[in-house]
């Protein structure tokens, strides 16, 4: 080989400084946009998780008190969906025909808390228990908990809560013309004079 291709050849054995930056500020772009993507898909899907297993309990909850008549206590909790509570006079809760879950135990949520129950309920209105999650920042009462019951939000899209959809209608009924109802326009007030 003659001398100007050996040169040639040596020089481009490796990457440049200035080629391998350029590589590396594509990769931080690209991972800038991917990830926070990534991370918000996974917080919705834990969220989605969380109210699925609400639903199942509550539906656990509601064969329960098909065979007992009644939801169990708070103190027995959702455990009594396992295992057959014991009534105030140390007898089993009539009429329990469980385990109510396909499982040995009752789920965690996503964050791997417990869900917290209470019944008669706290929290929620109507006959139904509560039954909630912490959320994914594990602290009870803020924004992020997942709950059974409706909750009203000022804020659109927020995980767990609906907006108040009650419309209120204004209706200004006015007697059709010349047919003899009462004038569509009422009669001015009384002067004290009169």
């Amino acid at each position: 080989m003659t001398e100007p291709m050996r040169t040639r050849k040596a020089r481009r054995q490796g990457f440049t400084l200035v080629e391998v930056l350029i590589v590396l500020a594509i990769l931080v772009m690209l991972v800038a946009l991917v990830v926070p993507r990534f991370l918000g898909a996974r917080k919705k899907a834990d969220i989605q998780t969380a109210q699925t297993q609400i639903g199942l309990l509550r539906g656990a909850l509601e064969r329960y008190a098909l065979d007992t008549k009644d939801f169990p206590t708070t103190e027995q909790g959702l455990q009594a969906l396992l295992t057959p509570p014991s009534d105030a006079d140390d007898s089993t809760v009539s009429g329990w025909d469980g385990p109510y879950l396909d499982k040995d135990a009752i789920p965690k949520d996503p964050w791997g808390n417990e869900y917290q129950y209470a019944y008669p309920p706290e929290r929620g209105t109507g006959d139904f228990p509560d039954i909630w999650s912490f959320g994914p920042d594990k602290e009870d009462g803020t924004e992020d908990d997942i709950c059974s019951w409706t909750t009203s939000s000022t804020e659109e899209g927020e995980p767990g809560s609906e907006m108040d959809r009650d419309i209120d209608i204004d209706v200004d009924v006015k007697p059709p013309a010349g047919g003899g109802g009462a004038p569509s326009t009422p009669a001015p007030p009384p002067t004290a004079g009169q």
